[in-house]
Parts: structure tokens; C-alpha cells; sequence
């Protein structure tokens, strides 16, 4: 069973961080309850070094909690040259995973994740690979991530057909961005997958960190990321102060309204969070002390994203 909050080793895990820091976060996370830690052979950089530092973690201070960890990788995006190097063919997904065991350092991951549609390669073929995968006993579950309500539902039947069955689907969804609701939340619903939210916090905007400028050593603040300074407009700032009253009036911090607002449907399974500081994980993990809302909160909220 999936904690309600898991912790994502995203980009610049054991590269802008240093190895005492990620240490002292991934233990800190297990302390406090969480239990799954998810990662992808591309995050870095370079690209698998954040599966490296995890597996010198786990090592040194996790091994003997192996069986109480629920660890998860993905492969889909760019790690080496050449048309295997990429995307959904069962030679990168097979090779991927090889990999990925090799740097974290386990004989399996308990969910390993197709990580995005491939529109070039058949879907039998991706799913083929995930199937391979679990039944050779190099993960536990397969799982999608990036995929359309439409391409999960067919995923999800060939899966059956081979006797595996998707697990869990990784979407994008917080609070700025609600494509989710609309169709894929309920198709996971009839198909039995669950749903682990990733960027709930929408890479950071939706804290107080981005009120009053760009601080330097944001993600937005930095030459190469996600999140760039032309994606936070006034449009969304208005929203983001908006939220932030709603949220002061509950007693908790944006971060935290914002992460009980993505687990407030009974579908979504677990929202992850990623980290650069102890503190942040511990703020984090303090919205699951205040999960109710009231119908009057909810109203509030969706007036605030109307602006």
C-alpha cells in the first residue's frame, strides 16, 4: 500500500545537492512515513545519477528496510544516442531496466513505469516489455505515466490479456492544472489503476515562494529547468494569493492546502512530492494532519482559479 505522500528524486538529485543533504532527506522521508521513493533512469544530471545516489543511500542507511520500500523507476525519455535510446521499444524499456537495477543497486523495483507514450512504436510492444519485466522478476507492477485517458485504457486491456495488470498511472496534476478530472480519473477508476499525482505543487508556484520575484535559487531562477520565469504570470500569481488566504484561514501553509487538495479524491492514491531540504519534506508531509475540506473551502478554491 502506497503512503499517501511519497517523495520523488527528481532532476539535480546528487548534483546541486550535496550527498550529506540527500542522505539526511531520504532519511528524514522514512522517518516521517515515507515509504516510496520514486525515480527514472534520465534524472540527473548526468542522466542516471539520481538512481545512483539513491542506491549509495540505500545502501549505507536503508538495506536493511529493503522489504519496507516500496521503490520506483521509469524509462521513456532521452538516455543515450540512437534509436534505442528512447521512448517505448521493448529493446529501451529491457535495456533501461537492466540499467537501473545496476545503479540503485537491488535485484528489482517494486513499480517500474513506461514513462511516456510512444507514438512510434505499438503499444503491444511497450506493454510486451512491461509484461516481460514483471514476469522475469525484475519489477513487481508495471506502470504507465503521460498517458492519455484513451491510450491508458488500451493499455491497460492488453496488459490484462498477458496477465499484468497496470498498477498505477503517474499524471501531472495540482491545482493550476486540472486536466486529469475530466476523463482520465475516472477511466482509472473503472479500470482499478491507481493514481500517484506528481508535480502537486506545480514545480513550486503553488507555495509563497514565487509572491515577490524569482529568488536565485528557485527552479525558475536557475538557466535550465522546467519551470521558467515566462511561465509565472500575474494571471497566475492573482490565483496563487488568492489560494494562499484560503490556505492561512485553514492554519496551513499553501504547500500544504495544495497537496490535501490533490489527495481530496477518494482516486488519487498518493501525491508526489519532491524536495531540496529537510524542511521542505517535513512542511510537506504536515498536510496530512489536515486533509478534510469544507464545502464552503472547496467553493473558495475554485473561485480563487477562476481569476
Amino acid at each position: 500500500m502506497l503512503p499517501a505522500i511519497s517523495l520523488g528524486l527528481w532532476h539535480n538529485f546528487g548534483q546541486v545537492d550535496t550527498e550529506s543533504n540527500c542522505r539526511e532527506m531520504i532519511r528524514r522521508a522514512f522517518d516521517l512515513g515515507l515509504t516510496h521513493f520514486d525515480i527514472a533512469n534520465n534524472y540527473g544530471p548526468p542522466p542516471g545519477s539520481a538512481e545512483e545516489m539513491f542506491g549509495k543511500i540505500l545502501k549505507s542507511d536503508l538495506a536493511g528496510y529493503r522489504d519496507e520500500l516500496i521503490i520506483s523507476s521509469k524509462a521513456g525519455y532521452y538516455m543515450w544516442p540512437g534509436p534505442y535510446g528512447e521512448w517505448g521499444s521493448k529493446k529501451y524499456l529491457v535495456a533501461s531496466i537492466d540499467a537501473s537495477l545496476k545503479r540503485i543497486g537491488v535485484d528489482y523495483v517494486d513499480i517500474f513505469y513506461s514513462h511516456r507514450f510512444d507514438p512510434n512504436t505499438p503499444l503491444e510492444e511497450t506493454m510486451g516489455a512491461l509484461d516481460l519485466i514483471v514476469k522475469q522478476g525484475k519489477a513487481l507492477y508495471a506502470g504507465i505515466s503521460n498517458y492519455d485517458f484513451e491510450t491508458t485504457k488500451k493499455a491497460s486491456a492488453i496488459l490484462k490479456q498477458m496477465g499484468t495488470k497496470c498498477l498505477i498511472h503517474q499524471p501531472y496534476y495540482n491545482m493550476l492544472d486540472r486536466t486529469v478530472e475530466s476523463d482520465l480519473l475516472g477511466t482509472l477508476e473503472q479500470e482499478g489503476i491507481g493514481c500517484i499525482a506528481f508535480c502537486p505543487l506545480a514545480q513550486g508556484l503553488l507555495t509563497n515562494k514565487y509572491l515577490h520575484g524569482i529568488p536565485a535559487n528557485s527552479r525558475a531562477g536557475k538557466p535550465t529547468g522546467f519551470l521558467r520565469p515566462k511561465n509565472i504570470t500575474e494571471e497566475k500569481l492573482a490565483k496563487v494569493t488568492a489560494l494562499q488566504k484560503i490556505a492561512k484561514k485553514r492554519g496551513q501553509s499553501l504547500a500544504q492546502m495544495a497537496l490535501a487538495w490533490t489527495l481530496r479524491d477518494g482516486r488519487v492514491t498518493s501525491a508526489l512530492i519532491g524536495a531540496s531540504k529537510v524542511s521542505q519534506i517535513e512542511e510537506n508531509v504536515a498536510a496530512l494532519d489536515k486533509l478534510e475540506f469544507t464545502k464552503e473551502e472547496l467553493s473558495a478554491i475554485d473561485k480563487a482559479l477562476l481569476k
